[in-house]
C-alpha cells in the first residue's frame, strides 16, 4: 500500500509552524515567571484562573500541531485567527496578573510585529487594533497585584507612568505595523521580481540553445536538400513514360524547393537583423494576410475570421517571428481538428486580443499550466518546441498566451498583445 507523502510546506504553513514554536516557548516562560512570582516573590494571584489560561493556550498549541499534520494549506484568514487567539490569551493572562501594570504588557507587540511581517495590510491592522483594545481595556479592568502597583491594591486611578506606557504602546504598535508591513511587502515584491527575472533568463537560455541548434541544422540541411534536388531532376528525366510518377516527382521537387527557400529566408532575415526592428501594422490587415498565407499551407482547413466592431484601428508591432508564432498556434488548432476553426480579433484601449478556437479534444490542464516553462506538447508525437518558442516570442513583444478548455468543447487559445500607436 503506497504511503501518502505530506504536502510541501508553503510560506503560510511555515509561518504557522514558527508561530507555534514561539507560542510554546513564550507560554512556557510565562508559566515559569508565574511560579517564580507566587513561590518566591509572594504574588497574590488567582492561581487557578491563571493556570487555566496557560493550559488553554497549551491545548491550542497542541491542536495547531495536529492541524499542521493535515494535508491542507494554511490561509491568511486562518493565520489571522491564530494571532487573534494569542492576543486573547495575553489579554486574559494580563487581566489576572495586574493588567497594564504588568511589566510584560509590551509583549502585545510580538503578535503585532508578526502580523505586519506576514499578513496582508487589512489583517495586520486588525491585530494592531485588537491589541490596542486589549491594552486599553486592561487599564480599567484587571485583577491588581499589590507588588506591581506599589502596594496600592485598591487603587483604580491611572498614574502618569501607566498612561505613558499606554501611549508608548499605541505609538509603537502603529509604527511597527506600518513600517514592518511596508518593508516586508517590498521584500516580497523584490523576491517576485527576481523570480520572474530568473525565469526569463532561463527561458532566454533555452531559446538561444534552440536558435543555435536551428542555425546549425539549417546549415547541415543545405547539402542533402541540394542532393535531393539533383536526384529528383534525374528521376524526372528517367520517368518520361510514366505520367503519374512524374507528377509525384514534381510534387517532391516543389517541396524540396520550398524547404530550400525557407532556409534561405531564415538566413537572410538573420543577416538583415530585422527582428530587432518590428514594423507597425494594422492588426486586422496583418491578421487577414497571415491567415491567407496559412491557408495555402493548410488547404484542408475550414475557418471563419471575425473582427470586433470598435472605433479606431488596432495597431500592432509585428515581425516575422510573431507571424511564425501565430502560425504555430493556428497549426496546433488545425492538427486538433481542421473543421470550423474560429479566429476572432478584438481590442481595447491598451491591448489587442486574438482568440483561436478549435473543436478538438481539448488540452490537459497540466499542459496549460506549463505553457512556456519547458518543452510541452499538445500532440502525442510533438516535441513541444513550437509552444515554447511561441510563448517566448509573444512574451518578447510584451504579450501573453493562455490555453483554455472551451465549455462547448475544444480549445480556446488567447493571445494578448500590447496595442501600439498608429504608424506615421
Amino acid at each position: 500500500m503506497p504511503v501518502t507523502q505530506p504536502l510541501p510546506l508553503s510560506t503560510p504553513n511555515r509561518n504557522l509552524v514558527r508561530l507555534t514554536i514561539v507560542r510554546g516557548i513564550t507560554w512556557t516562560g510565562f508559566l515559569a515567571a508565574i511560579i517564580f512570582g507566587v513561590e518566591v516573590l509572594g504574588f497574590q494571584l488567582r492561581v487557578t484562573a491563571v493556570i487555566g489560561v496557560v493550559l488553554a493556550m497549551a491545548l491550542i498549541n497542541l491542536a495547531t500541531w495536529w492541524r499542521l499534520g493535515r494535508h491542507r494549506a494554511v490561509s491568511d484568514d486562518e493565520y489571522l485567527l491564530h494571532l487573534l487567539a494569542d492576543v486573547a490569551g495575553l489579554t486574559l493572562l494580563f487581566y489576572f496578573t495586574g493588567g497594564a501594570s504588568n511589566p510584560f504588557i509590551t509583549y502585545y507587540l510580538v503578535p503585532v510585529t508578526i502580523a505586519a511581517a506576514t499578513l496582508p495590510w487589512r489583517c495586520a491592522w486588525i491585530i494592531a487594533a485588537t491589541s490596542m483594545v486589549g491594552y486599553s481595556t486592561l487599564l480599567a479592568f484587571h485583577q491588581p497585584v499589590p507588588q506591581l502597583t506599589g502596594g496600592h491594591a485598591g487603587s483604580t486611578g491611572l498614574n502618569l507612568h501607566v498612561l505613558g506606557m499606554w501611549l508608548n504602546f499605541a505609538l509603537s504598535a502603529g509604527l511597527v505595523t506600518f513600517f514592518i508591513y511596508k518593508m516586508a511587502h517590498a521584500l516580497r515584491s523584490r523576491e517576485q521580481a527576481l523570480s520572474r527575472t530568473r525565469e526569463a533568463a532561463l527561458r532566454n537560455e533555452q531559446v538561444l540553445a534552440v536558435a543555435t541548434q536551428a542555425a546549425g541544422t539549417a546549415h547541415e540541411l543545405g547539402t542533402p536538400l541540394s542532393t535531393m534536388a539533383v536526384l529528383l531532376a534525374e528521376m524526372r528525366e528517367e520517368a518520361t513514360e510514366n505520367p503519374m510518377l512524374q507528377k509525384d516527382i514534381e510534387l517532391l521537387r516543389r517541396q524540396v524547393d520550398t524547404c530550400k527557400r525557407r532556409l534561405q529566408e531564415l538566413v537572410e532575415s538573420a543577416d538583415r537583423r530585422r527582428m530587432g526592428e518590428p514594423r507597425i501594422e494594422d492588426a486586422e490587415v496583418w491578421l487577414a494576410g497571415l491567415v491567407q498565407r496559412w491557408l495555402v499551407l493548410r488547404p484542408d482547413v475550414s475557418h471563419r475570421l471575425e473582427v470586433a466592431e470598435h472605433r479606431g484601428r488596432p495597431w500592432l508591432a509585428v515581425d516575422t517571428t510573431l507571424e511564425q508564432a501565430l502560425t504555430n498556434l493556428l497549426n496546433n488548432a488545425a492538427d486538433a481538428n481542421p473543421d470550423d476553426i474560429a479566429i476572432r480579433l478584438d481590442w481595447h484601449d491598451e491591448e489587442v486580443v486574438i482568440d483561436i478556437r478549435d473543436h478538438g479534444p481539448g488540452v490537459a490542464l497540466s499542459i496549460a499550466d506549463q505553457l512556456g516553462e519547458t518543452f510541452v506538447s499538445t500532440k502525442s508525437k510533438g516535441m513541444g518546441i513550437g509552444l515554447f518558442l511561441t510563448h517566448a516570442t509573444i512574451n518578447r513583444f510584451g504579450g501573453g498566451v493562455s490555453l483554455y478548455n472551451h465549455p462547448e468543447g475544444g480549445t480556446l487559445t488567447e493571445v494578448v498583445l500590447p496595442r501600439s500607436a498608429a504608424a506615421n
